[in-house]
């Protein structure tokens, strides 16, 4: 059975009047279980020159709904005015900029509506990375068929 752990930890010395550190691990399983997530997308690093946006996990012919999965991605950039906006289908959720990553549970559906997509600021280029770790994808028929 495959552990995945992930783990966060902040940490401040003048966020507030006292030093403040916080640390918390939680195991990734399949929904409902405690079985562990076994497989993933792989690491992709990309390497972006466009300031159109780009799906970089796209779900046709494939539906995780129900299913457990993990998205990881990150701004690679150290130029700290570069940043990434960070779409799921139409709706923006953020930007990331130099040095930012996220961790975010992902339910994808049969629809381009849940596509991830990136968006960068600047067409210098600049490098993510993302992953995705998941219990499974269950591979729908085509309409074409």
């Amino acid at each position: 059975m495959a552990t995945t752990t992930a783990t966060l930890t902040l940490t401040s010395t003048d966020l507030s009047s006292d030093p403040l550190t916080l640390s918390t691990s939680k195991n990734c399983y399949k929904a409902g279980t405690t079985t562990g997530l076994d497989q993933t997308t792989g690491l992709n690093k990309v390497y972006l020159t466009a300031t159109t946006n780009v799906d970089i996990l796209t779900v046709p012919g494939a539906v995780m709904d129900g299913k457990s999965a993990k998205l990881y991605l990150a701004n690679l950039s150290t130029i700290d005015t570069e940043f990434i906006h960070v779409s799921i289908g139409d709706k923006l959720i953020g930007r990331l900029y130099a040095g930012d990553f996220m961790w975010v549970p992902l339910n994808q559906e049969a629809a381009h509506l849940s596509d991830i997509e990136v968006k960068p600021s600047v067409a210098t280029g600049m490098y993510i990375e993302y992953m995705l770790v998941h219990e499974g994808i269950v591979l729908t028929t085509s309409a074409d068929s």
